[in-house]
C-alpha cells in the first residue's frame, strides 16, 4: 500500500491537557492560578539572561505573595542537555519542590518539562526518548505552569521537550500527554524585552511549526484551523514586533500566534525544517529559532508540490490576493511571500550563523534519520535534503 494512505489509515487524535490563561498584565495573577494547582512550593526554572533583565521578578513577587516558596534553578541553557536537567531534578528534590513554573523560551520550558519527567518516573530522562525500544511515560509531571517571555516555540502548550544527548551529539524528543504543562500563562508585557533579532527569530520559528503542521501527513481538520490563523498573525503582526518592541498589540498577535501554532503539533510531530533544524542543533551549538527560521524557504521551495492546495491556502493566509493565479502559481506565492518575510526581517543565513557548508552530506544524512522526516508532505531522501541544504546556501538556483 503507498505509505501516504498508510499513514491516513492511523488513528488520528488531538488532546489539549493545558489551561491557557492570556492577557495584557495578567502576570500579576500568577501566585492565584499556580496555588490553585495544589502547588506549596516551586522550582523556577529560568535562564541567566531571562534572570537578568529582571523577567523572572514579577513572577516570583506573585508567587511569594500567595503564599509560596520559590526555590529558583536559572541554569538553563540553548539546546538544553540532559545534564542541566539532571541538575534541576537534583535541586526540586533536595528542596522538596512540589510544583514547576518555567519562565523564558523553549528552552526553559522544555528543560522544566523534562526535570518533571525524572522526578515522577526515578530515572533519566534519556530513557523516556520517543523512539523505538524507549519507554513510553507512564506517569503525570508534577503540576507545571509555564510562562512564555518569547513568541515562537509554543512549547507552553505542546506534548513536547526536546533535549540534547552531548555523547550523540543528537537532541531527542520526549513527550505525549503526560509531559504537557498544565497551565500556561501568556502575558505580552512579559515580550517587550525581547531584542529584534530573537523577536524574528522566534517568530518565523512559529510560522515553521504552523506550515509544517498544517501540511504534514499528520494534519487533521482542528491542528489545521489553528495552523491557519498562526500564519494569518505572523504575517500580520510579526514585522511590526520586529520593528516596534513596545507595540503591544503586535506582542500580544504573536503570542497567540506561538501558542496557537504550538497547539498545531496535536500530539504528533512536524516535517524536514523541524528535521534539520533539531538534528543540526545537536552537533553544532546554534539557537533553534534563527536555525529553522532559515531554512523555511528552501524547505518550502522543495515540498509546494507534495501539498500544492494547502501551499495555495498558506499564500492567502499570508496575505497575498491569489486572485486569478492557478494553483502552481499560488502554491509557489506562498514560498515567495515567507522569503521576503524572512529577509523584511533579519534572518541571518546558516553560514552567518557559523554552519560551515561542507557538513552539508553529514547534516543531510542526520536529518534524514530524524523521525520528523516521516511526516513531510512530499517524499524525502538524503539527495532531497542535500538539495535544500545548498539552496540555503545558494549553491542550487531558486526554482520558483
Amino acid at each position: 500500500m503507498n505509505m501516504r494512505f498508510e499513514r491516513m489509515e492511523r488513528l488520528k487524535g488531538f488532546e489539549m491537557p493545558t489551561v491557557v490563561k492570556h492577557g495584557i498584565g495578567v502576570i500579576q495573577y500568577a501566585g492565584e492560578e499556580v496555588k490553585q494547582l495544589g502547588v506549596t512550593k516551586v522550582l523556577l526554572v529560568t535562564d541567566p539572561g531571562v534572570k537578568k533583565v529582571g523577567l523572572i521578578d514579577p513572577v516570583a513577587e506573585s508567587l511569594i505573595a500567595a503564599g509560596m516558596e520559590v526555590v529558583l534553578f536559572d541554569k538553563v541553557e540553548p539546546n538544553p542537555s540532559i545534564n542541566v536537567v539532571a541538575e534541576g531534578t537534583a535541586l526540586y528534590q533536595a528542596e522538596g519542590c512540589d510544583g514547576l513554573v518555567a519562565v523564558g523560551g523553549g528552552s526553559s520550558m522544555d528543560t522544566a518539562k523534562a526535570i518533571g519527567v525524572e522526578v515522577v518516573h526515578g530515572e533519566p530522562v534519556l530513557n523516556y526518548e520517543a523512539a523505538e525500544g524507549k519507554k513510553p511515560l507512564e506517569k503525570r509531571i508534577p503540576p507545571l505552569t509555564t510562562i512564555p517571555t518569547t513568541a515562537g516555540t509554543g512549547s507552553e502548550v505542546t506534548q513536547w521537550a526536546v533535549i540534547t544527548d552531548p555523547q550523540r551529539q543528537f537532541k531527542f524528543n520526549t513527550g505525549g500527554p503526560l509531559i504537557a504543562a498544565h497551565l500556561t500563562i501568556i502575558d505580552p508585557k512579559m515580550h517587550v524585552s525581547m531584542p529584534p533579532h530573537i523577536t524574528a527569530a522566534t517568530g518565523i520559528d512559529a510560522l515553521s511549526h504552523a506550515i509544517e503542521c498544517y501540511t504534514c501527513h499528520y494534519a487533521q481538520p482542528i491542528t489545521d484551523a489553528v495552523a491557519l490563523l498562526a500564519i494569518e498573525y505572523v504575517a500580520k503582526y510579526l514585522r511590526r514586533a520586529v520593528a516596534n518592541g513596545h507595540d503591544i498589540e503586535a506582542r500580544y498577535g504573536m503570542a497567540q500566534a506561538a501558542m496557537l501554532a504550538g497547539l498545531s503539533y496535536g500530539s504528533e510531530s512536524a516535517g524536514a525544517a523541524h528535521a534539520m533544524a533539531q538534528t543540526l542543533g545537536g552537533i553544532i551549538p546554534v539557537a533553534h529559532g534563527p536555525c529553522v527560521a532559515a531554512m523555511l524557504g528552501p524547505v518550502m521551495e522543495y515540498n509546494w508540490m507534495g501539498e500544492p492546495e494547502k501551499f495555495a491556502r498558506i499564500a492567502q493566509a499570508m496575505g497575498v490576493n491569489t486572485h486569478g493565479m492557478s494553483l502552481e502559481e499560488a502554491a509557489k506565492a506562498a514560498v515567495k511571500a515567507v522569503y521576503e518575510l524572512v529577509e523584511d526581517v533579519g534572518i541571518p543565513t546558516l553560514d552567518e550563523q557559523g554552519v560551515p557548508a561542507d557538513m552539508i552530506p553529514r547534516l543531510a544524512q542526520e536529518a534524514m534519520n530524524d523521525p520528523q522526516t516521516v511526516g513531510n508532505p512530499r517524499d524525502m531522501s538524503v539527495k532531497g535534503y542535500e538539495w535544500i541544504y545548498r539552496r540555503c546556501y545558494n549553491l542550487e538556483p531558486s526554482t520558483l
